[in-house]
């Protein structure tokens, strides 16, 4: 008896309906997107970017490739060499080309950069007529890293690459911090 009251009343039905009309009256929260937009947090990864010093405005970058090994999709091309100065072999990057058709914004190339050269910034409206376009040359990344260098900051913060009031002006690498452990002895081998 029961399951023709269901039958005859669309029991199913009505609960569906009475779901879609309790949504009917929530305020909406679509936003109007070219003229609005929504605020990203500081982990978003959007277009990556070269970035420089803080104080001498030299290049990061020291051409050492770790980013072209850790991308997985492999839109990173790295040409290093080296120079001479006062002394000092320096590596630094010639060429630096990054296909963003290609990219999975992971983020792996960032993490793997020792000097923290690479970021990414919270741009990601690429809309072009022109694949080529999206194909950023060294100087395109540098120029994306000085206009949007704040939002870079502020990635390599939130993700404990750089301290949040920290000037970085010369090359080191600073060792991720990892709780230290006591060692575990060796088991004596019995003969």
């Amino acid at each position: 008896m029961k399951k023709f009251f269901h039958n005859v009343f669309f029991r199913e039905i009505l609960k569906g309906l009475k779901l879609t009309f309790s949504h009917y009256f929530v305020k909406d929260i679509t936003l109007q997107y070219p003229h609005e937009k929504t605020s990203l947090p500081d982990t978003f990864r959007g277009a990556l970017c070269l970035l420089r010093y803080d104080e001498n405005e030299t290049e990061r970058c020291v051409g050492c490739d770790l980013c072209e090994a850790a991308c997985p999709s492999g839109c990173i091309s790295v040409v290093s060499a080296e120079k001479l100065e006062s002394g000092d072999v320096v590596r630094y990057a010639t060429d630096f080309d990054i296909d963003i058709t290609k990219c999975v914004f992971c983020g792996f190339c960032v993490e793997a950069c020792p000097v923290n050269a690479l970021a990414m910034t919270k741009s990601y409206e690429y809309s072009t007529n022109n694949k080529r376009s999206l194909i950023f040359d060294k100087a395109k990344l540098y120029e994306i890293g000085d206009h949007r260098h704040v939002e870079a900051k502020g990635y390599l913060v939130a993700h404990d690459q750089e301290g949040e009031e920290e000037t970085v002006s010369e090359y080191r690498y600073r060792f991720p911090y990892y709780q230290k452990q006591e060692p575990v002895p060796e088991p004596e081998k019995s003969t």
